[in-house]
């Protein structure tokens, strides 16, 4: 079941446990504003969450500061295992493996069980580190269409036809960065069983924020414990850097661990991540989620009041269309100007902005930024539109 784009004005104001992004007081004729945060990815807040803190502390006094480079230096490998069981629980998946990053997290897949004659079917929205990982583990590269499953059975179809034995992964995205779009992916585990393919879901983007109980798009399309593979990052909802890989099988991740010793994480991190996975799975994680979800429709919703057009599903980045080129240009200077603080990592790429929606932003903030938005891309058009050309007066005969 997905969220419906509808405001509730009735939610009372954020309580006094999440942290409020400080912004500077309104100036100048146009209003300009100073500082208000919309790039962040601390979507819930835990960043600052007293319990999340105190855990911090705590570990600290325990084990000192140590930069570590395998689980056994950790200091206490009884933390990892532990994080690792509870990943594990949390997806519904055998076992789980850590990792230094959501990108060693990628690079442990592909080269732990990627061969050069295998083959990758992923999806073409795709960038970064996966697809490189992808591309450094074999020249077999199949893209498929952004959130296109009858396309990925085309490609599915046709590897089959001519290699009826090397292994395919399929590769996806619970919700892609760059349009909040997200896949079917129960259609995509059909593929993967009618064509011998192994499913893997990157769920960096939604784990922990969306749905009720914080299982993103794998919860709220029943596919729990259905991929083969699950990768993320912890750096979005659970206040630490971090990554891992979940597998169904003990096989898979036992593979893993004997073909590239997983660089660890070191003890801060690892009580870090714990508590966060408390907080989430507890009532206080399913309220923040809500908040946080309140005030994405509610941005969406004033965007949309302002002329803008927003993509993709409801979720913790809002993408608005704002264009390629010269317009891009000018309207992220002017929304600079403005004093807005937002992503401009696809903008160039896509002709899109992104805004990182929080629980602990206020209704005001919401209001202000789609101000701010829609100011600078009024402002970029008019800049970039021809001059109007006054008729002529002919001189009397």
């Amino acid at each position: 079941m997905r969220h419906r784009e509808q405001t509730d004005a009735t939610i009372q104001q954020r309580a006094d446990s999440v942290r409020r992004l400080s912004s500077a007081p309104v100036s100048g004729e146009d209003h300009a504003l100073h500082g208000l945060d919309f790039a962040s990815q601390d979507c819930l807040g835990l960043s600052t969450h007293p319990e999340i803190v105190a855990a911090a502390a705590d570990t600290l006094r325990r084990f000192g500061v140590r930069s570590v480079c395998a689980g056994a230096e950790t200091g206490d490998t009884g933390l990892a295992v532990t994080l690792e069981r509870r990943i594990a629980d949390f997806l519904q998946m055998e076992e789980a493996l850590l990792c230094a990053t959501g990108r060693a997290a990628a690079q442990a897949v592909i080269r732990g069980l990627v061969r050069p004659a295998d083959h990758v079917v992923i999806d073409a929205a795709i960038r970064g580190g996966l697809r490189e990982d992808a591309e450094a583990g074999t020249n077999n590269i199949q893209p498929f269409r952004h959130l296109d499953a009858e396309h990925c059975r085309e490609r599915l179809r046709a590897i089959r036809a001519r290699d009826p034995e090397n292994g395919i992964l399929v590769v996806t995205e619970s919700l892609s960065p760059l349009d909040s779009g997200t896949p079917d992916l129960a259609a995509l585990r059909a593929l993967c069983d009618e064509y011998g393919a192994t499913l893997l879901v990157d769920v960096s983007q939604d784990l922990g924020c969306l749905g009720e109980d914080g299982r993103g798009h794998l919860g709220l399309q029943d596919m729990l414990g259905r991929a083969d593979l699950v990768i993320g990052t912890f750096t979005k909802s659970f206040a630490s850097n971090g990554g891992f890989v979940a597998a169904r099988t003990r096989a898979v991740t036992a593979c893993l661990r004997v073909g590239e010793a997983a660089q660890a994480l070191s003890p801060i991190q690892l009580a870090v991540i714990l508590k966060a996975f408390t907080v989430i799975d507890a009532a206080e994680g399913c309220q923040r989620r809500a908040r946080l979800m309140r005030n994405v429709l509610n941005l969406r919703t004033a965007l949309r009041e302002r002329g803008l057009s927003v993509c993709g599903e409801p979720c913790t980045s809002v993408c608005v269309e704002i264009g390629f080129g010269e317009r891009a240009r000018r309207f992220a200077g002017h929304l600079s100007d403005f004093g807005l603080l937002f992503d401009l990592g696809t903008l160039e790429e896509t002709g899109r902005l992104r805004l990182h929606v929080t629980a602990g932003q206020s209704d005001a903030e919401i209001v202000r930024a789609a101000s701010c938005v829609a100011a600078a891309l009024d402002r970029a058009r008019a800049e970039l539109s021809p001059p109007s050309r006054r008729p002529r007066l002919r001189a009397a005969a």
